[in-house]
């Protein structure tokens, strides 16, 4: 068994004290190609955001200003730096289809969109160290996704880490080809992030979801917990 301490640091609460972050931790999943059922599923929640959403009107609604707004709190500029969930639903709003990559990353992407929460998958199958949500030192090594560029996060942004190796850049900004899904993945382990006025009962309830899918398309062996100010360390254990 491995078993990883996963944590997130009190400068996070310090400054988002009402900051959620659901854990959804699968192991022994079979990845690979979405089914066509699942690419649907996509489509649908495509046309549903388009319904609802106007891409002029993006940067106001909620659930997206709140990340503009933490982005901001930090010194990031929100509109240099898209957070994951925004930058997913500008390419949707303008009427770009997602593609569709494997069953696991295709998951995430559904539950992002329904709920415009960020749902960002990491597969765990290499991973061994502590993982945490911290500031930055500016000396950990970030490895783009998609690139084979080493480069160094600015001190204090938020990064989620294994050890000095960054997972991701600017909170739910940009991940690394560290921990990459694959259609080999074995294990996998989703972020579902919660800022007001997302709730701990909407992350709890999207997480939920999450696990519903995970079951039907790719199986195993599930089991949720959350961070929060008042749990801020919780352990995996991963057979």
């Amino acid at each position: 068994m491995k078993t990883i301490q996963y944590s997130i640091s009190p400068e996070v609460f310090e400054k988002f004290p009402a900051y959620v972050r659901g854990v959804v931790l699968a192991v022994g999943v079979k990845n690979g190609e979405s089914s066509s059922e699942l690419v649907q599923l996509m489509r649908s929640e495509e046309k549903s955001l388009q319904q609802r959403l106007n891409v002029d009107d993006i940067a106001t609604e909620p659930r997206i200003n709140s990340w503009r707004e933490a982005f901001r709190a930090l010194g990031i500029k929100p509109s240099e730096y898209r957070s994951s969930i925004e930058a997913m639903s500008r390419r949707v709003l303008r009427g770009n289809e997602l593609p569709a990559i494997n069953a696991l990353v295709d998951i995430g992407n559904i539950i992002s969109l329904r709920y415009l929460i960020p749902t960002g998958g990491h597969a765990f199958d290499d991973v061994t160290g502590d993982i945490a949500l911290r500031p930055a030192r500016g000396s950990e090594d970030f490895v783009p996704f998609g690139t084979q560029d080493h480069e160094h996060p600015d001190p204090d942004e938020f990064v989620f880490v294994e050890g000095d190796t960054v997972l991701t850049r600017r909170w739910s900004w940009r991940q690394a080809n560290h921990s990459m899904t694959l259609p080999a993945t074995k294990v996998i382990e989703f972020n579902v992030d919660g800022l007001p006025p997302v709730t701990l009962a909407e992350v709890e309830q999207v997480s939920g979801e999450l696990m519903e899918l995970i079951k039907k398309f790719c199986g195993g062996e599930l089991s949720c917990q959350y961070l929060t100010k008042d749990n801020p360390t919780i352990t995996l254990r991963i057979d």
